[in-house]
């Protein structure tokens, strides 16, 4: 590293830490603090360090002398989103084959974080990242959290388990063979310090093998993550006591079997083991067309941020052509598909959090989680506040850290981002969003 790039972090390290210790006062801004209540006009939000001191309005919530005043006049505030399921080692190439053999030595160094950083400027203050190498991801993660580089809080699985890996991709997938070879790669991981356990194709498993799986994970206080593509995975994942399932299935059936409805509505009705996660990850295929139709997106610069030269015009090369995707062949048939699958999920009780698979063909971590809520409510008609609440309060609920993260509350970290307008009547006002804080340190 040379002199004049070294000098350069320390004195942004140094103004960030700096940054930090101010007091910092967020006037006059709608404030949507996560919980699902009614929106707090002329809000006051006093910032302290990584915390947030006290919450109040204008004219009642003193604002201490020499304290930041970021004003919020006309905006919305709320808590910093999540997104569920993301994918930093892709950025929207087409060709997995490639990608993976091409760039796998630079996942680390430049994919990752660059990916890392796109979501942070894009308001995503906390997110889940689900299969990648073991090593790289844990020191993505923990530069992250260091203040080295910048993006969200990371929660890391590390690898895929299933049953074997794809060629080419055993850097991130790790196959099982019987059950006690599936319990010690969960306690590999657990030993290493992933923050969760991503299962998938647990169809193709031994039952004993996924049972163990989801054992350990939990004997080691990790959560489990499983696919829910085809109909057995979700069967076998339910039995075992998967806590949370991604996506709306690859199946073009026009909506879930009777025998699994039932077996969700059984889970979410034993409230003592807690709420039953889903993450349905709609916006990529529900968008496909109107990418095809309306590709300016592909042009935006957001996506590009931190990425070389070499690496941009290699992504641009490969979806130059979106119509012919293999990834989206069967779109037409899943599409018509989605509304009734998120309904029947909504309806047998599962909470639905936001999650993009972002860095899947055509789909950047810049612009990912807002079209997932844009989806949500524009397309399939829910609720803005629901949908609010499943980019902030239950994702935190569901890592189990809601005592830190989450919502906009007295004593919790300082994740804030704020827009221009009115968020719940313009849910797609997140395409810009105007400001970002994370833990006290405003990085827009």
């Amino acid at each position: 590293m040379n002199r004049l790039l070294l000098l350069s972090l320390c004195m942004l390290q140094a103004f960030f830490a700096a940054d930090a210790q101010r007091v910092k006062a967020l006037v006059g801004g709608t404030m949507i603090d996560g919980y699902g209540g009614r929106p707090l006009r002329n809000s006051v939000i006093l910032v302290e360090g990584e915390r947030i001191k006290a919450i109040g309005q204008v004219g009642t919530l003193a604002i201490p002398k020499g304290a930041e005043v970021i004003s919020t006049e006309g905006m919305t505030v709320m808590p910093g989103m999540w997104d569920m399921h993301v994918h930093l080692m892709i950025n929207g190439h087409s060709d997995y084959t490639h990608w993976d053999s091409t760039y796998l030595g630079d996942f680390e160094k430049t994919i990752m974080p660059s990916s890392a950083h796109q979501l942070l400027m894009a308001g995503v203050t906390s997110a889940r990242d689900l299969g990648g190498p073991l090593e790289a991801s844990l020191r993505v993660r923990d530069r992250i959290n260091k203040g080295e580089i910048p993006g969200p809080t990371m929660y890391m699985s590390g690898p895929f388990i299933q049953h074997k890996p794809y060629p080419g991709t055993e850097a991130f997938r790790w196959g099982v063979e019987g059950v006690e070879d599936a319990r010690e790669k969960v306690r590999t991981l657990a030993k290493a310090g992933v923050d969760c356990i991503k299962l998938i194709d647990q169809d193709e498993m031994t039952m004993e093998e996924v049972e163990a799986v989801v054992d350990e994970a939990h004997k080691h206080k990790l959560k489990v993550v499983g696919h829910s593509h085809r109909p057995e995975e979700i069967r076998r994942g339910l039995k075992a006591g998967v806590d949370c399932f991604e996506h709306t299935g690859l199946a073009a059936a026009p909506e879930y079997p009777a025998d699994i409805i039932e077996m969700i509505r059984e889970r979410t009705a034993k409230m003592n083991l807690g709420p039953l996660f889903w993450t349905p990850t709609v916006e990529g295929l529900y968008n496909y067309e109107y990418v095809i139709n309306n590709p300016e997106h592909l042009d935006n610069d957001s996506w590009k941020l931190g990425l070389p030269k070499h690496i941009v015009e290699d992504i641009q090369k490969s979806i130059q052509k979106p119509e012919r995707l293999s990834y989206y062949g069967l779109n037409p048939l899943r599409k018509p598909t989605l509304e009734r699958k998120v309904k029947q999920l909504k309806e047998s009780g599962v909470v639905l959090l936001i999650g993009t698979d972002s860095g899947i063909p055509m789909k950047f971590h810049s612009q990912s989680t807002w079209n997932e809520l844009d989806v949500w409510v524009n397309r399939l008609g829910l609720d803005p506040m629901y949908a609010i609440r499943a980019a902030t309060y239950w994702p935190a609920v569901a890592m189990g850290v809601e005592k830190d993260y989450g919502t906009i509350a007295e004593g919790k970290f300082a994740d804030i981002i704020a827009v221009k307008g009115d968020l719940l009547r313009n849910i797609d006002l997140l395409q810009r969003v105007d400001m970002v804080m994370k833990k006290g340190i405003r990085y827009k």
